[in-house]
C-alpha cells in the first residue's frame, strides 16, 4: 500500500534551518510529482511546493520563496525540503503528499516550531 513518512522537524530558533525528509513507498515513485503541504494552528492546509518526476519545482508559496528549497532522489524515493532562515509564522506541521491516479495520499506530517 502507499506509505508516506515524515521526518526531520523540530523546534528551532528563528533564523534556523530544518531538513524535512518524506519516505514513500508502494507506488512508482520516480514517475509522480510530490508536494509540501503545511497546515498552522487554525488555519487552512497550504501547499508550500512541489517537485516533478525530473526534478522541476512547483511555484513556492510566496511565503517562502527564497527560503526553501524542494528536491528528491528517486533511487531513495525521497523528498526533501531544505528550510533555511526559519520564521515564527513557519511553524506548522508539514506534510508530504502525492496525488495518484484516484486518490490523493498524504504522510502522517511532522511539527515544525520556529521560537526563541
Amino acid at each position: 500500500q502507499v506509505q508516506l513518512v515524515e521526518s526531520g522537524g523540530g523546534l528551532v530558533q528563528p533564523g534556523g534551518s530544518l531538513r524535512l525528509s518524506c519516505v514513500a513507498s508502494g507506488f512508482a515513485f520516480s514517475s509522480y510529482t510530490m508536494n509540501w503541504y503545511r497546515q498552522a494552528p487554525g488555519k487552512e492546509r497550504e501547499l508550500v511546493v512541489g517537485i516533478r518526476p525530473a526534478g522541476g519545482s512547483t511555484p513556492y508559496a510566496d511565503s517562502v520563496k527564497g527560503r526553501f528549497t524542494i528536491s528528491r532522489d528517486n533511487t531513495k524515493k525521497t523528498v526533501y525540503l531544505q528550510m533555511n532562515s526559519l520564521k515564527p509564522e513557519d511553524t506548522a506541521v508539514y506534510y508530504c503528499n502525492v496525488q495518484l491516479q484516484t486518490r490523493t495520499y498524504w504522510g502522517q506530517g511532522t511539527q515544525v516550531t520556529v521560537s526563541s
